[in-house]
């Protein structure tokens, strides 16, 4: 359960900037995106799907995911040590949302292909349709 100091920041904030707070940075949505995809994955699938990620900011994500109840982590107490991840009837409320972002953008980058106005550098992230659809 969240403190009150959590409760009261909540309450005095715009419900955008709340939002943003547990899904925003360069990979909570991602995330939230595969985990719908594939409905459970491990940690070593993560790192997998996001190979951009170090293992810190991996583990970092992923306990803030946990903390904003979008993500449920199941360990089973067993050699090796096996963790799952999956999504939270929360995060499903999401999920729509992040479809549109991801229909947006695919648009975006197919109509900057087209006049070659995209950068080398987001060439990378148009491979990842293939990946996200």
């Amino acid at each position: 359960m969240k403190n009150k100091s959590v409760v009261a920041e909540a309450t005095q904030m715009c419900a955008v900037d709340y939002a943003f707070k547990r899904i925003g940075g360069k990979y909570k949505a991602r995330i939230l995106w595969y985990l719908n995809m594939k409905k459970v994955l491990r940690y070593g699938e993560l790192t997998r799907t996001l190979p951009d990620i170090t293992t810190k900011m991996l583990t970092q994500t992923l306990r803030e995911l946990e903390d904003d109840n979008l993500i449920v982590r199941k360990m089973y107490y067993e050699v090796p040590p096996k963790v799952e991840y999956s999504l939270t009837e929360t995060a499903h409320e999401l999920i729509p949302f992040i479809a549109h972002l991801h229909n947006w953008g695919k648009k975006q980058i197919e109509k900057e292909s087209l006049t070659n106005r995209i950068h080398p550098d987001e060439r990378a992230l148009a491979v990842c349709q293939t990946e996200c659809d």
